[in-house]
């Protein structure tokens, strides 16, 4: 075909293919398309007989792309990554940025990671704006697409293709006692974790599926609390002789302050990645990236620096 017949083509077609292959969906592309729901309906005709081909059959509410749709997708992705990059501005100067971001995350990660990156954010961005939703953990890609949440930070429960991911650290588990527990000054063993009364802490993002895989051939500990803060078992630490197992990263941060003593757990557990997430449209944004760059700086300095003191490696 001659470059004249290509100018004669609507090329924008094939960046709305693009979405719907990545959306799954007529009305999810048309909201990131900011087209109305029956708009978007007929750039699919278009794009149907533009290519000859159904492109997509209907599963319920969600579109199939057929083979050829997503062999056209493929062969569209760094043409289409090229023109991106060549469109963006590339001088970006975070100190003039008044943008607003919002970022899904983890009650867990609100407590023991974000803090602290934050003052170095608005150091570098003091005119921008943060937005912190609660993070939906079956709801994920709906939310950093539908609902425009620019990343999530979580450790992800499920597959999460085609969003993007960069690890910034890992977040391992250990338990707390009171400093008049009878184990204060003793080793925890399997057998007093297990039997003692337990109390679970901010384990968000699957966590307590993966300790009770790691326990599945010792048997169930005896919890008699479960809870999204410290404050709950704090209560009663006293009370009972309670083993209170927290991410590694709270017990570094409450340990001396509540009069606490750290005990390693008494099994194999594996420390896990914990996660910066988004959506293919935040790709080239200078300032999605430079936010995106910043959180994993800070972030897994820190990490790795609570790994290190904490003995996890």
């Amino acid at each position: 075909m001659e470059l004249e017949e290509i100018y004669r083509r609507d090329l924008n077609l094939l960046v709305a293919l693009r979405v719907l292959v990545e959306e799954g969906s007529v009305s999810r592309a048309a909201i990131r398309l900011n087209l109305s729901q029956s708009a978007m309906s007929r750039v699919l005709g278009r794009l149907r007989e533009l290519l000859n081909d159904p492109l997509f059959t209907r599963n319920g509410q969600n579109l199939i792309a057929t083979e050829k749709a997503l062999q056209i997708n493929e062969q569209i992705q760094f043409p289409l990554e090229a023109i991106r990059e060549l469109l963006t501005p590339t001088d970006f100067d975070p100190s003039q940025c008044s943008q607003r971001f919002v970022v899904a995350t983890t009650d867990y990660a609100m407590q023991t990671i974000l803090p602290f990156a934050l003052s170095k954010i608005y150091d570098l961005a003091p005119n921008i704006s943060l937005d912190f939703q609660p993070l939906q953990h079956d709801n994920i890609y709906h939310q950093l697409t539908a609902e425009r949440v620019d990343m999530a930070i979580c450790r992800p429960v499920s597959e999460i293709e085609p969003l993007r991911r960069e690890v910034l650290g890992k977040v391992g588990v250990t338990c707390l006692v009171s400093k008049h527990h009878p184990l204060a000054d003793k080793a925890l063993t399997l057998v007093d974790f297990l039997t003692l009364p337990h109390a679970m802490i901010a384990i968000s993002d699957g966590v307590k599926a993966l300790i009770d895989d790691s326990l599945r051939a010792h048997g169930k500990m005896n919890l008699v609390l479960r809870a999204y803060h410290l404050e709950a078992a704090l209560a009663i630490v006293d009370r009972l002789p309670l083993v209170i197992t927290v991410p590694a990263d709270i017990a570094y941060l409450v340990a001396e302050r509540h009069d606490l003593v750290v005990k390693t757990l008494p099994f194999e557990f594996i420390a896990f990645d914990y996660s910066l997430i988004w959506h293919s449209r935040c790709d080239t944004s200078p300032a999605q990236k430079w936010l995106r760059a910043v959180l994993k700086s800070e972030c897994g300095k820190l990490i790795e620096k609570r790994v290190m003191d904490m003995g996890l490696e």
